[in-house]
């Protein structure tokens, strides 16, 4: 008889995936200056694409037309998501580049809502990106800003295009092609920035090490969590990935933030958890699995 592995505690097992995807954007940052962002996504994604495909082994002969379209809109939207966040931190503090990607989803969770508890998470998430916008003066690069936002906006529209999937093919199998599409619209971006030449056979073990802290290890982190809390208390947990972030570019990337930066990660923190907590439906899925 096969002997089972003890699950890991479901509220652990999320505090070690947003530690895991933290932890592995910084090893990502750590290696731009040599491969660029561009080809270091495509380095993680595609890495990530084969892994998942070995493990979940998809069965693309089953597959209807819908299936097709819904995966390949997934999957692109997955890959810019990506690519584009990676060229705002190399720009940005990390954890100012996750803060503001949080504003698409938390945009996502309070759309259409009139209630004017609502209005209070809008205000304080305004209010972070003010304490940190270019009238500051505080010398944060406007380009690298604006690319996190528009990070936040795929992130959004791939949280709104993961629950239309999830309807219509298994969450495993729609992750595993989503990747390869993904890989797809990467890695030319990579091959045109030209960087992708630097790369040597000696940063295979980094790929594999970003591939699994970043997508697969989080990714059955967090289906293990899943299946033991809600989902508002999982979207709640997953708030704390600009904290994460914070002391994750601290301890291994030496960035450190000023009073207003502190704050403003803060106050979009306290959005993003207040958001959860009065709105119905939770949609504050992880980004990278």
């Amino acid at each position: 008889m096969k002997k089972k592995f003890p699950e890991i505690p479901a509220v652990p097992a999320v505090l070690l995936s947003i530690i895991s995807v933290q932890g592995s954007a910084s090893i990502a940052k750590g290696i731009f200056p040599v491969l660029g962002a561009a080809s270091t996504s495509s380095l993680r994604i595609g890495f990530s694409a084969i892994i998942l495909c070995l493990f979940n082994r998809p069965n693309l002969k089953d597959m209807d037309r819908a299936q097709w379209k819904a995966v390949s809109l997934y999957g692109l939207a997955l890959g810019a998501m990506n690519v584009i966040f990676y060229m705002a931190i190399a720009r940005i503090p990390l954890a100012l580049g996750v803060a503001l990607e949080f504003i698409g989803p938390l945009t996502l969770a309070l759309a259409g809502s009139k209630r004017m508890v609502d209005f209070i998470w809008v205000l304080l998430a305004a209010a972070g990106i003010a304490l940190i916008a270019p009238w500051s003066n505080n010398g944060l690069d406007v380009i690298g800003m604006l690319l996190a936002l528009l990070a936040g906006a795929f992130w959004a529209g791939y949280i709104v295009l993961g629950g239309r999937i999830s309807k219509i093919m298994d969450g495993g199998k729609a992750v595993s092609i989503g990747m390869v599409f993904a890989t797809a619209l990467v890695l030319p971006i990579a091959i045109g920035d030209g960087l992708l030449t630097n790369f040597k056979p000696s940063m295979l073990a980094t790929g594999l090490v970003l591939a699994l802290f970043s997508s697969a290890i989080p990714f059955t982190l967090e289906m293990q969590a899943l299946r033991k809390i809600p989902a508002k208390t999982f979207s709640i947990l997953m708030s704390l990935e600009p904290a994460a972030a914070a002391f994750s570019g601290l301890i291994f990337l030496h960035e450190f933030l000023s009073l207003f930066e502190w704050l403003a990660v803060v106050l979009i923190i306290i959005a993003s958890v207040g958001s959860t907590l009065t709105t119905k439906n939770s949609v504050h899925a992880s980004p990278e699995s």
